[in-house]
C-alpha cells in the first residue's frame, strides 16, 4: 500500500482538496463552494475525493488544513498540520515552480501577494476591507452584465478599447460600470475595463510598495479569468504563469507540509458520515467575556477555543 497525503483549503467562498503521493503528484482533487457551511462542504469534498482515489493502492496517512476555517476542519479531520494561507500557498507554488519570485493570489473574498527569494517567503500582504479586487466582485458584475463568469475573460480579450472603470472601491466601480453601460460602451470593453480595474486595485493596494519580480505565478479562482491575467501582464510588463491546478495551490501546499511533518495516522474518509456540530457560547467568567467555540462529534465535545484565559478553557474543565 502506497502512502498518500490529504490537503484541504477551506475558505469563505470555496473549499479545495487534493490527495498527493510521495512524489507530490495529485491523485485526487476537487473544488466546490463552501456555501456558508464549512463542515458540510468538507463532507461533500471527502465523498468526492474518496470516489476518485484508488484506495486499494493508496492509504492517506496525514492530513493538512489551511484557509479561514482551518482550525475547525483540522479538528474534524484530526489534521497533522494546520497552517496559514501564506505558508500553504508559498509551499504549494514552490513545489510546482521552484524559481518563483512573486505570487499573485485572488480568491472569492480576499487577495494576497507573496514575495519569495530562494524558496523562502520574504514579504507578503493581504487585502483589507475593499472587495473590488476579488472574485466575488467580478461574479456580481458578470451577473449585472448578464454574462457567465466562465465567459468573462474570453470576452475581455476581444476588446479593442477597454473602458476606464473607477478602481478605488466596489461602490465606485459598480456606479461607474452602470454609467458607462448607460452611455453606450460596448459590453466587451466594459468587461476588459473591469479586468484592468481589478488589477489596478490589486497592485495599488495589496501590491503597494512591493518589488514585483518574475517569475510571477497567478493563482486563486480569478486566475482562470484570461482577461485579468492579460491585464496583469500589461501592467507589470512580465509574463504571468497560471497553472492548471492554480486554484488548488493552498490545498497542495498543506498536503506537502503534512507529508513533510513525518507524523502519520491512518485517515478514513468515513468521517463524512459522522455528525459534527459547532456551538458558540459566551464565557462570562471574567471581564474579557470571550466567545468560546465548541466542536462536537456525535454530541461529544472534542475541542473548544476562543478563551483568552484559563477560566474559559472549556475542554480542560470537562476533561
Amino acid at each position: 500500500m502506497n502512502k498518500a497525503y490529504l490537503g484541504i483549503d477551506i475558505g469563505s467562498i470555496s473549499t479545495k482538496g487534493v490527495v498527493i503521493d510521495e512524489n507530490n503528484e495529485i491523485k485526487a482533487k476537487e473544488y466546490l463552494w463552501t456555501e456558508g457551511n464549512p463542515i458540510g462542504a468538507v463532507k461533500r469534498l471527502l465523498s468526492i475525493l474518496k470516489d476518485q482515489l484508488d484506495q486499494e493502492q493508496y492509504q492517506v496517512v496525514a492530513v493538512g488544513t489551511t484557509g479561514s476555517a482551518r482550525k475547525l476542519i483540522g479538528v474534524v479531520t484530526e489534521a497533522t498540520v494546520v497552517k496559514n494561507e501564506i505558508t500553504a500557498h508559498a509551499i504549494g507554488t514552490t513545489s510546482l515552480y521552484p524559481e518563483v519570485r512573486t505570487i499573485f493570489e485572488i480568491g472569492g473574498q480576499d487577495s494576497k501577494i507573496i514575495l519569495i527569494e530562494n524558496g523562502i517567503v520574504v514579504d507578503y500582504a493581504m487585502n483589507t476591507l475593499c472587495a473590488a479586487g476579488t472574485g466575488a466582485f467580478l461574479s456580481s458584475q458578470a451577473h449585472r452584465l448578464g454574462v457567465g463568469v466562465e465567459e468573462f475573460g474570453k470576452l475581455a480579450l476581444t476588446s479593442k478599447k477597454p473602458t476606464q472603470i473607477a478602481a478605488r472601491c466596489t461602490v465606485f466601480a459598480e456606479s461607474d460600470l452602470v454609467h458607462k453601460a448607460q452611455i453606450g460602451h460596448k459590453k466587451e470593453d466594459i468587461i476588459a475595463g473591469l479586468c484592468k480595474s481589478v488589477v489596478s486595485n490589486y497592485l495599488n493596494n495589496v501590491g503597494k510598495g512591493k518589488k514585483i519580480l518574475p517569475p510571477i505565478v497567478f493563482q486563486g479562482g480569478v486566475s482562470k479569468n484570461e482577461g485579468v491575467k492579460k491585464a496583469f501582464e500589461d501592467a507589470t510588463g512580465y509574463p504571468v504563469i497560471v497553472d492548471p491546478n492554480g486554484h488548488l495551490t493552498g490545498a497542495l501546499g498543506v498536503a506537502v507540509l503534512a507529508k513533510k511533518s513525518k507524523v502519520e495516522k491512518e485517515f478514513t474518509f468515513d468521517i463524512a458520515n459522522i455528525e459534527f456540530t459547532t456551538q458558540g457560547a459566551e464565557c462570562g467568567k471574567c471581564s474579557n467575556n470571550c466567545e468560546i467555540i465548541c466542536v462536537y462529534r456525535e454530541d461529544e465535545l472534542i475541542d473548544a477555543w476562543g478563551n483568552k484565559c484559563e477560566k474559559g478553557a472549556i475542554k480542560k474543565a470537562i476533561a
